[in-house]
């Protein structure tokens, strides 16, 4: 067995590209080996079943060679999971999978953020409400790369959150009572603050707050970056408003 062999990796295919004549590039999200990229010899060939197999949100079970950056398949093994078939759970999965290719650093294995999106996953295969789901991630993502916070703690302070005063949001810090200078958001009710430390995505006032606080912080993360999914949401939306 050749020593830089991989067998039984638990992944997920986040993006795929034509390489070369009749190859796949394939971006991975790996268990214990993070995000990786791999060639997949003949995968478009009209014979090879890997075209089939090789789907973003399929749980697979994978086996390649190499020891520079891009890998070669070996082996592909299918298991069974969830499937996402609404367009906006499509979306929203499509969305996580280009959060983790953009930011995450390649070779960085994070087991926890990768629990976090087979939870993800069976979510959004199972609800219409996607948006709770989102916010979750989107807090597990940012905490795999040292930017967790707690909703209900001001971190410049060290104080809980009171639910009589207003917040102010920081990608840096977190929840700050102060605004100063990395401050991005002000006014943020310390009432919502807790309903959201306490899980509470229910209310329209705690979807509009967790959104704008996670939208601040990929953007941050992302550092101009562009995502593709966001505009797919964006038409998603004018569809539906004129149907």
């Amino acid at each position: 067995m050749r020593k830089d062999a991989q067998h039984q990796e638990p992944a997920y295919v986040i993006h795929r590209r034509p390489w070369r004549e009749t190859s796949l590039m394939v971006d991975l999200f790996t268990l214990n080996h993070g995000r990786l990229s791999v060639i997949a010899r003949g995968a478009s060939g009209n014979k090879s079943p890997l075209k089939a197999q090789l789907q973003p949100f399929q749980p697979l079970v994978l086996g390649w060679t190499g020891r520079g950056e891009l890998k070669a398949l070996t082996d592909v093994d299918v298991r069974d999971g969830p499937a996402l078939q609404r367009t906006v759970a499509l979306y929203s999965g499509l969305y996580m999978n280009e959060l983790i290719q953009r930011v995450l650093p390649q070779a960085d294995p994070h087991p926890t953020l990768f629990a976090a999106y087979i939870e993800a996953v069976a979510q959004l295969a199972q609800t219409p409400d996607v948006e709770p789901v989102l916010r979750k991630f989107e807090q597990a993502f940012a905490a795999a790369l040292g930017y967790d916070f707690s909703w209900d703690l001001a971190m410049d302070t060290g104080q809980p959150v009171l639910a009589t005063h207003t917040y102010c949001y920081d990608p840096e810090q977190g929840i700050v009572a102060a605004a100063t200078t990395g401050v991005r958001l002000q006014n943020l009710p310390g009432e919502t603050l807790l309903a959201l430390a306490g899980g509470d995505y229910e209310t329209t006032t705690s979807r509009r707050v967790s959104k704008r606080v996670m939208r601040v912080l990929t953007d941050y993360l992302l550092q101009g970056r562009p995502l593709n999914s966001r505009s797919l949401f964006n038409h998603h939306r004018g569809e539906r408003h004129e149907s």
